[in-house]
């Protein structure tokens, strides 16, 4: 049952990003449009709703709250960034919205943004985390909480590996390539290239 509660919140999230999007472009009905995207986190209290339900029925926690736990920690963590990008990009191609703003590739405004998104990922897996431990103290002593505590584990590796690419940019900012001045750039084409 959690699996396929699972599988449903992931495609509720898109129906409800597609039908939310469409009413404030479309249809010209931005409010509509901003109550439907409002009604997104529900699926994820339906999900932890049951979720608790079924381990307070006897279940044994296993790989399937693991991934219950996961799924929300990482669609309240990352859901909002995501519904923001497809916006802008819906925007843009159908409601002659502004060109979305590129990423930047090099130096510290790549080490910045690779902070936030490290940022992003670390609330989602935290949140996740914590989940997972209300899970496990909801089951008590009495329960097998190794899958749980497996998934924890499997969090803390997200947030070291985020934590680690965001380092690495802040210690080995990416280099913009150098670009040569007019001159030069005939220079290297050699005779005839600049119109000689």
């Amino acid at each position: 049952m959690i699996v396929t509660l699972i599988v449903l919140c992931e495609a509720g999230f898109w129906v409800l990003l597609a039908v939310g999007l469409t009413l404030r472009y479309a249809a010209h009905r931005p409010r509509a449009g901003a109550a439907v995207l409002l009604c997104e986190p529900l699926l994820e209290v339906v999900l932890l709703v049951a979720s608790a339900i079924d381990l307070r029925g006897g279940a044994e926690p296993d790989w399937k709250h693991g991934v219950a736990a996961v799924y929300i920690g990482f669609t309240v963590g990352l859901g909002p960034s995501t519904v923001r990008w497809v916006d802008a990009r819906v925007a843009h191609r159908f409601a002659g919205g502004p060109e979305p703003v590129k990423p930047p590739v090099y130096g510290r405004a790549r080490a910045v943004r690779e902070w936030r998104t490290a940022g992003r990922w670390t609330v989602a897996a935290v949140i996740a985390l914590a989940l997972l431990q209300a899970a496990a103290w909801y089951v008590g002593d009495d329960g097998d909480t190794g899958s749980l505590r497996m998934w924890q584990q499997r969090m803390l590796w997200v947030i070291g590996v985020n934590l680690l690419i965001a380092g690495s940019y802040t210690l080995f900012p990416k280099k913009a390539p150098a670009r040569p001045r007019e001159d030069e750039r005939a220079y290297r084409q050699g005779p005839g290239a600049a119109g000689e």
